[in-house]
């Protein structure tokens, strides 16, 4: 593993360290107006939601590396702070890209990437009607990070309104996180996409008390076969099953595999492991639980 020390590489190595290593990033296309009232809109993938009460979006349109110039967004807030958040899904990313062009000033970027322009309730910038999600915002500060190339400024925004398109929402009324298709921002050229295969639940400990990594039996945590993650799943339960429970299992589910390797421990152990890893795979916690603790349950 290498060490560096960030104020001895440049601005544009550093950069590139950090937008490789932190992400995906979801991208805030902001949709600002200038003192003459013209639009602007562009993406920013220094981008999140920090608060629900009040509702906060952050975004930052950092100072240009190359010669420390700022960007139009940051110019507009300053002087009209409102600001339309619009989210990014995979069937709008090239135009979305597209936007990011640096075009001259007063140039409108929905004209240029195609998409339509949308009158806001609330605030004076216009919403993306592509977009499934369009958040209007009143800017609350602008906190100036630094003076040269690549320093950020942040965009502190209060969310005032919410639209959101109805094709993404679950019977529920909830945004459904495969129908939003949204994109994330990777280093260089590249974005994800949050949908099919590339998503996955983990479930979160809020009502429950987990045993802990530390509490796994050693000839487990030590195991070859089960990775940091399963290890994880599997401290992730709240108690064991009881020797009953694990006879049982043994009896009914692994009987064979007991009789195919009765005078091979080592390889046995090493099966069940990866009997294990499969229930785990597929989010069967319990079934993992006892497939491992068949192994030294006589």
């Amino acid at each position: 593993m290498i060490s560096v020390n960030p104020k001895e590489i440049s601005v544009p190595q550093l950069h590139g360290y950090l937008l490789g290593a932190i992400g995906p990033r979801p991208i805030a296309f902001a949709s600002t107006v200038d003192a003459e009232g013209n639009p602007n809109l562009s993406p920013f993938s220094f981008f999140n939601v920090f608060s629900a009460n009040p509702p906060i979006a952050i975004f930052s349109p950092a100072r240009r590396g190359r010669d420390n110039t700022t960007k139009h967004t940051y110019e507009n807030v300053k002087v009209h702070p409102e600001v339309v958040i619009n989210v990014v899904s995979y069937n709008m990313v090239q135009q979305m890209s597209l936007s990011s062009t640096e075009y001259g000033e007063g140039v409108n970027e929905f004209e240029k990437a195609g998409f339509t322009m949308l009158k806001s309730d609330i605030v004076k910038p216009f919403r993306v009607a592509e977009s499934p999600v369009q958040l209007e915002c009143k800017v609350n500060e602008v906190v100036e990070l630094g003076s040269n190339g690549g320093a950020g400024n942040l965009i502190i925004s209060e969310v005032v309104r919410i639209h959101l398109s109805e094709d993404i929402l679950d019977e529920a009324g909830k945004v459904d996180t495969q129908k939003i298709d949204l994109v994330g921002r990777m280093g260089g050229n590249w974005y994800v996409r949050a949908k099919g295969d590339a998503l996955f639940e983990v479930e979160k400990p809020l009502t429950t008390l987990g045993i802990g990594v530390d509490q796994i039996p050693m000839d487990i945590r030590n195991s070859t076969v089960l990775s940091g993650n399963n290890l994880g799943q599997l401290g992730n339960v709240e108690s064991l099953p009881d020797e009953t429970q694990v006879n049982e299992y043994k009896l009914i589910e692994l009987s064979e595999l007991f009789q195919e390797f009765e005078d091979e421990p080592v390889k046995l152990e090493q099966e069940l492991h990866k009997r294990a890893k499969e229930h785990l795979e597929n989010n069967r916690v319990a079934e993992a639980w006892k497939t491992l603790l068949t192994f030294n349950n006589d």
